[in-house]
């Protein structure tokens, strides 16, 4: 939490049980940045939650806080509105000592939590022998953001890949790719992904349509299941050659995960199924083992089952995903679960955690959430996909972004009549490209739809990566034309605080902490890009109003120091989405 708020509230709680006894200690003093500047720069809206009660109005009781209210090292006498809103205005002292103390600190002033967690990230999670599409985007770059911002933080976090690796599909290509393609199951690479992809689509067709090829799909999962060393060599094969594609685009993406897939959890299901018949859960319903849900039921009104072992003797996602969870509480021992998928999971989830729950395997002390996002959209707001009907691949929409970035910044280039390297030029487009379809993504409210468009995403203008990169690259500029190293302005630099844009900038630069407690909490990225474009906002009206280098050396080292902070602050705010920056663009 922001240290300013932090103080601030502890100073209310005080105020509260000097005014009204120990009975008031631990209350909420409801603190707030305030809607307009005006008004301050925090309200504190308790009194009007205690006037029933202490029996007073809230006016009264908001006068009677302000009087044992000892807040002068931070803020400006506190004046009452309304019906009994505290309004407090900081000092412009205080934030120059606060701004002082950042300069000076990698971590800009950001203390690691007081009590760290094990927190287990699920994310990203493709199927082998498909290629990573559209929809991994989100999870994948939602899931990376949350667990860079708990890792700054100082948590312990495991960043794990639970990739689609095992059971019926494996049955289906396999045997297909015996009648087609045999060497593919004995010979590293003997046919690209796209090829592969292929054939999956083709065995799945025949899978459908063809009950003996069905039957013996469901034979070669029972081998690979049983371990028969051609079956099992298949399977690596595969399972090796889809790696390899999914790391290409993970390194596009410069993303850290740990691959655990399904097959990880399969000499486990056992284990799940005894343990359920053993605390009673276990029902046996038409030859199938499943536990009824509470609060779920089918169309006729009855309680749904959630199928653990399926009549033939097989188990499904529901058995893998409670033997992970097991898993990631008992050997993990991790404190928090977080599962990033698509909002169309929400159910799943909700009753596999409930059957965790009931089980025993979910003790009060562990955190499970599912963070669901929503789907990816064409300009037409239909669900994104190519013309022909197929899903987007994601290697073709970052490429393309990459492309459209390159042709952006050349037609620039040439209409300022610049003349850059073949390097600079790779570079930069890569960059933008790249940070564009990230930050495009989590500026959004993960629950919504969004729309995809790369003109948006690409623009100079409004709350898109190329506009952060701007600003931050606005301040390398301040660097270079005066032959500045920001590094070497010292650390008892005197921070003069006189605009009102410097105030308004300075204010703003101590709230990263807060956002980053509230992403932590909520789930929710869109909250610290919001951040970010509204820092860039506020540092791009004071370098508009507040001329820097042309100040008097005073006031130039202040306005200076002011605009590295800023730069600092962006820096770390768009690397914790996995935004990366440039010096020069």
């Amino acid at each position: 939490m922001n240290a300013t708020i932090a103080e601030l509230k502890n100073r209310l709680e005080a105020a509260l049980v000097s005014a009204f006894g120990t009975d008031l200690a631990g209350t909420d003093p409801m603190l707030v940045p305030t809607s307009n500047p005006k008004f301050g720069d925090y309200q504190a809206n308790v009194a009007m939650s205690l006037a029933k009660r202490l029996g007073k109005a809230p006016r009264a009781i908001a006068e009677e806080i302000s009087q044992k209210l000892e807040i002068d090292d931070i803020c400006e006498k506190p004046s009452i509105a309304g019906p009994g809103f505290i309004n407090l205005m900081l000092k412009p002292a205080y934030l120059q000592a606060q701004l002082a103390a950042m300069e000076g600190d990698s971590r800009l002033g950001i203390p690691l939590v007081k009590d760290p967690k094990k927190v287990v990230v699920d994310f990203s999670s493709p199927n082998i022998a498909k290629e990573m599409h559209v929809g991994h985007l989100r999870s994948t770059i939602i899931g990376d953001s949350l667990a860079r911002i708990l890792e700054f933080q100082g948590h312990d976090v495991l960043r794990l890949n639970h990739v689609g690796d095992w059971g019926t599909q494996f049955g289906m290509l396999i045997t297909y790719l015996r009648e087609v393609a045999p060497e593919a199951l004995t010979t590293a690479d003997a046919l690209d992904l796209g090829d592969l992809v292929a054939f999956y689509k083709k065995a799945k067709q025949r899978f459908d349509e063809d009950p003996e090829f069905q039957e013996r799909s469901r034979q070669e999962v029972v081998r690979l299941q049983s371990g028969a060393e051609d079956t099992l060599r298949a399977w690596r094969l595969l399972c090796e050659q889809s790696r390899r594609e999914f790391q290409i685009i993970y390194d596009l993406l410069d993303i850290c995960i740990t691959e655990r897939g399904e097959s990880f959890y399969n000499p486990l299901l056992a284990q799940v199924v005894e343990d359920l018949e053993r605390s009673g859960l276990l029902v046996e319903d038409q030859g199938a083992k499943c536990v009824f849900l509470e609060g779920f039921t089918n169309r006729e009104g009855n309680p749904l089952p959630l199928i653990i072992q399926k009549s033939d003797g097989g188990y499904n996602y529901a058995t893998t995903d409670l033997a992970a969870i097991r898993y990631r509480v008992q050997q993990d021992h991790g404190d928090r679960l977080i599962y990033i998928t698509d909002s169309g999971q929400a159910n799943h989830f909700a009753q596999v955690f409930q059957v965790a729950r009931r089980a025993g395997w979910i003790p009060d002390t562990v955190e499970v959430v599912h963070v669901p996002f929503g789907l990816v959209q064409g300009e037409d707001g239909k669900k994104l996909k190519t013309r022909s009907g197929d899903t987007v691949r994601l290697r073709d929409l970052l490429d393309e972004a990459v492309e459209r970035s390159r042709a952006d910044l050349e037609a620039r280039l040439k209409a300022e009549d610049r003349q850059e390297t073949e390097d600079f030029i790779n570079e930069v487009a890569q960059v933008v490209g790249i940070d564009a379809v990230k930050y495009a993504d989590l500026s959004q409210n993960r629950t919504s739809n969004y729309i995809f468009s790369y003109d948006k995403m690409l623009s100079l203008q409004g709350n898109t990566a190329p506009y952060m990169l701007y600003a931050y690259v606005r301040v390398q500029g301040i660097s270079r034309k005066g032959q500045i190293d920001f590094e070497q302005l010292g650390s008892d630099i005197k921070i003069v605080l006189q605009e009102e844009t410097e105030l308004a900038l300075a204010k703003h630069l101590l709230q990263l902490d807060e956002i980053l407690t509230e992403v932590s909490l909520d789930l929710m990225p869109n909250r610290l890009c919001q951040y970010l474009f509204e820092l860039s906002q506020k540092f791009n009206q004071f370098y508009d109003r507040c001329p820097v280098l042309q100040a008097e050396e005073s006031i130039k080292v202040s306005r200076l120091a002011l605009c590295d902070l800023a730069a600092k602050t962006l820096k770390l705010g768009l690397s914790l989405l996995g935004i990366r920056i440039l010096e020069r663009m």
